[in-house]
């Protein structure tokens, strides 16, 4: 049987116009969200769920969720992802990242480049504490040598070429784990492959150590490609919170935690 291609993300240029057209529908819905019309209209309105409160997280969150779901879910856009229940750190952490610039997106360093500490900090917690349901997505159909190379290195890993494996650190139920390591459910594939190839390549760095940088590394295009694909078929965890951190000893020390 012929494998499939190799996932790949969408390009710079498609993502970075589809984050564009966000941010000019965010401004806009801002706009009219401050306006006298739509004031008058939250009075006559009680039903309205997001606008009822003008001075409220939900409503400073509208240029996030256009391309992240209204609660964190994420869209059918391919390549922005769910960020609901990740746990705050890590969240803190990437939007960090993104205003001062260690982690590129256009869109994103400019949207909260000069935002504040303490505002990231309740823009974490704020979608930390989401917890919608996952959207059922169709997954791309592997090979079974693939889907069997992906479970492998997702459960197992591969201690021939020093890559741990996947549930290690990101949790048996892959929720991620208290403080600062993410879930990897509900990701789609195109994302999940993007990110490990820009690690791989250096254009994504965490703190030191750089685990993540440690084990892109040493994968190929087509264990990227089994593990992104594999993890899409896999369902919905029946508990998304994160794993309490200390329960397992990671096999990498891994900045990210400390």
């Amino acid at each position: 049987m012929q494998e499939p291609p190799v996932i790949l993300a969408p390009t710079s240029r498609q993502r970075i116009a589809t984050a564009i057209q966000a941010l000019a529908v965010a401004a806009l819905t801002v706009l009219l969200l401050y306006s006298p019309w739509a004031q008058a209209q939250d009075k006559r309105d009680a039903a309205t769920p997001y606008f009822r409160k003008l001075d409220s997280m939900e409503a400073r969150m509208q240029a996030c969720v256009n391309c992240h779901g209204q609660q964190g879910q994420g869209t059918s856009d391919e390549y922005f992802p769910r960020i609901a229940g990740k746990p705050a750190a890590y969240l803190y952490n990437q939007l960090l990242a993104f205003r001062e610039g260690r982690r590129v997106y256009p869109p994103m360093n400019y949207l909260v480049g000069y935002l504040p500490d303490a505002y990231l900090k309740e823009m974490a917690e704020y979608f930390a504490a989401q917890q919608p349901a996952f959207e059922a997505r169709g997954a791309q159909p592997l090979s079974a040598p693939m889907a069997e190379r992906g479970r492998t290195l997702v459960q197992q890993g591969d201690a021939a070429h020093g890559i741990p494996a996947c549930v290690a650190c990101h949790g048996k139920q892959l929720t991620g784990m208290l403080p600062g390591i993410p879930g990897l459910a509900g990701l789609k594939p195109a994302y999940i492959a993007g990110q490990l190839t820009r690690w791989r390549v250096g254009e994504r760095v965490a703190a030191e150590p750089d685990c993540m940088k440690r084990i892109a590394t040493r994968l190929t295009d087509s264990d990227i490609s089994a593990v992104a694909g594999w993890l899409a078929q896999q369902p919905a965890p029946g508990n998304a919170a994160p794993e309490p951190s200390n329960l397992i000893r990671m096999p990498l020390a891994c900045g990210s935690q400390g």
